[in-house]
């Protein structure tokens, strides 16, 4: 059985509400010179335009093109590094980023760059890991208003909060939470390795926060008791059972990979389960004929360009976190080298720790 802990019940906080943290935007100079998309530019942006064209229209390249060339040319004048997660748009994913990938990949590769800017393609709180692991370097995100309804879910003083009332309960914390919180937890994990991670501190009781489904997804799978945290991401708790049979009912050959953050009764009706990067490679090794992803539809677009055999059946459910994200706004930070994200020393010292607990253990 898995204990959800909820905030809101809590002596001092009934009713309380977490809204996902605005800050107030920087003043940005909203345009850069970008070359016009002229026939030269055209033949040269050609390579990249053919692999994409199954997910970007041909009336949407035009516009893109000039920003991916420009973002692609200041990167190098800038020694900077583009790291993107699977849910940013096509053209960013294939267009511009040097890495990309999930929570733990950018996590780990977020160490081995040698650049010393990285602009960080995603929402605040993975901004702040790679800020956490590479302290010398400068860390930017392209609008720092990109949060994360799961991170603003749950701060520091509750976790504190649920150690006082789960006295010596081990807690793992999703990496999906700001450095606030990570600070006061022992060990990070992401979807990928979450089992493992709670598995590893040989404990018969362990807190796996704050998302609840991911946890009691993860209970299924452990003897382990799990006390978890009532938060969820936005995205995929909208995800419903009945949709997935609905999806069946109108293409009875279509198989179904969900990821771990949605629901458990979502999960039942799923062909497969796994973390980003698992359902990446579930597609690949698989070759489904239609697949339909049950997670934020960008991921769809960009897994749909290396696996040009498989029809995506997209159920799209947008994060308009991740969306704030544009290749105008990247082209920006690059000029201005904002929005720079940094944090308390005495939060970063702490706050690191259980992320390179979870690289080790993931090595």
């Amino acid at each position: 059985m898995t204990i959800v802990y909820d905030a809101r019940e809590q002596d001092g906080a009934a009713k309380r509400v977490k809204p996902v943290k605005a800050k107030k935007p920087t003043v940005k100079t909203p345009d850069f010179e970008v070359p016009e998309y002229t026939p030269g530019l055209a033949k040269e942006m050609a390579p990249l335009y053919a692999r994409v064209s199954k997910v970007i229209p041909s009336v949407e390249w035009p516009f893109f093109a000039p920003y991916i060339y420009e973002i692609n040319r200041l990167k190098k004048q800038k020694n900077a590094v583009i790291l993107a997660h699977n849910y940013m748009t096509p053209e960013i994913f294939h267009g511009v980023a040097d890495i990309a990938g999930d929570s733990l990949q950018l996590a780990i590769e977020a160490t081995k760059v040698e650049e010393q800017v990285i602009v960080q393609c995603g929402v605040h709180f993975m901004a702040e890991t790679s800020k956490l692991l590479n302290p010398g370097k400068t860390v930017i995100i392209p609008d720092e208003m990109a949060g994360c309804s799961l991170a603003s879910s749950i701060t520091g003083a509750d976790v504190r909060a649920m150690r006082e009332a789960y006295p010596g309960v081990p807690v793992v914390t999703y990496v999906n939470t700001s450095a606030e919180v990570k600070a006061e937890t022992d060990i990070c994990c992401t979807s990928s390795n979450a089992l493992k991670v709670v598995e590893s501190m040989n404990a018969p009781r362990v807190m796996c926060i704050p998302d609840e489904y991911l946890a009691r997804n993860i209970q299924k799978q452990t003897d382990v008791e799990i006390i978890t945290y009532k938060g969820s991401c936005e995205v995929h708790e909208r995800f419903t059972p009945e949709e997935l049979r609905e999806y069946r009912e109108n293409d009875p050959g279509i198989k179904i990979i969900a990821h771990p953050e949605c629901p458990p009764d979502v999960l039942d009706e799923a062909d497969f389960s796994g973390s980003t990067s698992a359902m990446i490679n579930w597609v690949k090794d698989n070759q489904p004929s239609k697949v339909m992803m049950v997670t934020e539809c960008s991921m769809s677009d960009n897994v749909a360009v290396e696996n040009p055999n498989v029809d995506f059946i997209r159920p799209c459910n947008l994060c308009p976190h991740m969306k704030r994200i544009t290749l105008p706004k990247i082209l920006a930070s690059l000029h201005t080298m904002q929005d720079e994200v940094t944090i308390d020393p005495a939060i970063a010292e702490r706050a690191r720790l259980p992320i390179e607990r979870m690289i080790a253990l993931n090595n």
